[in-house]
């Protein structure tokens, strides 16, 4: 089905296992992450906890230093990392929170609001994504766009409509 909810709801269906990894296509992530992964997974208490990865840019300019500040500050104050941090956590707690809905976009927000602050752990291990999108948009245009569909969205806006925001 289009959308990432959709999507990343069939590949949860799909896995068998008692973890699951979510990762966008444009991520990956940097060296020391599976011992990251299995250390946050083997520890007390865990077993009902997700956890992100710190976002990174792979582009060397000024702006990008300063959106992955603003990032990990939304991820501080907020608790609120996005898909492209990637996303780990048990199946049970993915499960029991309804996993990811059907949703065109803002799919990542939807579930790590359902998963709360409480739950959340950061990982200290960076997640790289290409940078093209805001090179292309413009570092302002964009992060202003994705500014927009967030308020949109906890305005209560459905995403069918922000969709036209966020092409």
């Amino acid at each position: 089905s289009r959308g990432r909810g959709p999507q990343l709801a069939a590949g949860a269906a799909a896995a068998r296992g008692d973890w699951l990894l979510f990762l966008h296509a444009d991520t990956r992530l940097a060296p020391g992450w599976a011992a990251a992964v299995r250390g946050f997974m083997a520890a007390a208490g865990h077993a009902g906890r997700a956890a992100y990865f710190a976002f990174a840019l792979d582009d060397p300019s000024p702006q990008a230093r300063r959106l992955e500040r603003l990032v990990a500050w939304r991820c501080r104050v907020m608790a609120l990392p996005y898909g492209d941090q990637g996303l780990l956590l048990p199946r049970a707690l993915y499960d029991a929170v309804g996993g990811y809905r059907p949703l065109l976009l803002m799919e990542d927000v939807d579930l790590v609001r359902r998963i709360g602050r409480r739950r959340l752990a950061a990982l200290p291990v960076e997640a790289l994504t290409s940078a093209e999108r805001w090179r292309r948009d413009g570092w302002r245009r964009r992060s202003a766009r994705n500014l927009a569909c967030l308020s949109l969205w906890f305005m209560g806006v459905p995403p069918r409509l922000i969709a036209r925001v966020y092409p």
